[in-house]
């Protein structure tokens, strides 16, 4: 005896399928969003760097100074940072750089907060060039000024004086590489707000 009736089964639909979506899992949007905000961290942290390069730099050529401990009745042999303009230019480019790289981390947080956000970090590439550029004049221009206290210039009778002032010497030396670990964070900087701003 044959039956007419057929017997349905129902299987229910998962949400996905009921509206017409496949499930997203890791999709392009997200991973774009995490490395942007990777991209964000990388900044905040390279700029603390650079704040501590750039401080150390301005603190050293600033606290420079050295007095010999022999004298006339008068001379007194000192040397000090303040007696060569080259090197006041330095502490002073220095220490603007520094205060700009602090006023700077708040525009670092928000491209952490809000990973897509175009316009902080296309001012923060725009200043860190400028800063780049300031950071290497004055680095440049004292290292030339150290060359020339280690290494003296016969041809301008300028005598070497690092063989009498050699905590001197030792002190804007370690300024002058401070301000190139500057310069290289900077660089680096630039080259990350670069990228991120080329991922938007």
């Amino acid at each position: 005896m044959k039956s007419n009736d057929h017997a349905t089964i129902d299987v229910p639909e998962s949400s996905a399928v009921a509206k017409g979506k496949a499930p997203l899992i890791g999709s392009p949007m997200e991973q774009k969003r995490g490395l942007n905000k990777g991209l964000g961290i990388a900044d905040f942290l390279l700029r603390l760097g650079a704040i501590a390069a750039a401080l150390a730099a301005a603190a050293t050529m600033g606290t420079s100074d050295q007095t010999l401990p022999f004298f006339t009745q008068f001379f007194q042999f000192e040397a000090s940072y303040d007696d060569i303009p080259t090197f006041m230019f330095f502490v002073i480019a220095m220490a603007l750089i520094a205060g700009y790289l602090v006023l700077s981390l708040p525009f670092s947080i928000v491209t952490i907060v809000r990973p897509y956000a175009v316009a902080p970090r296309l001012l923060l590439f725009i200043l860190d060039t400028v800063a780049l550029t300031l950071t290497t004049a004055a680095g440049g221009a004292a290292a030339a000024i150290v060359y020339l206290a280690h290494n003296g210039n016969p041809n301008t009778n300028w005598l070497a004086i690092c063989q009498q002032f050699g905590d001197f010497c030792q002190n804007v030396s370690g300024a002058v590489v401070a301000s190139f670990v500057t310069v290289v964070v900077l660089m680096v900087l630039i080259l990350l707000s670069g990228f991120a701003l080329k991922r938007h």
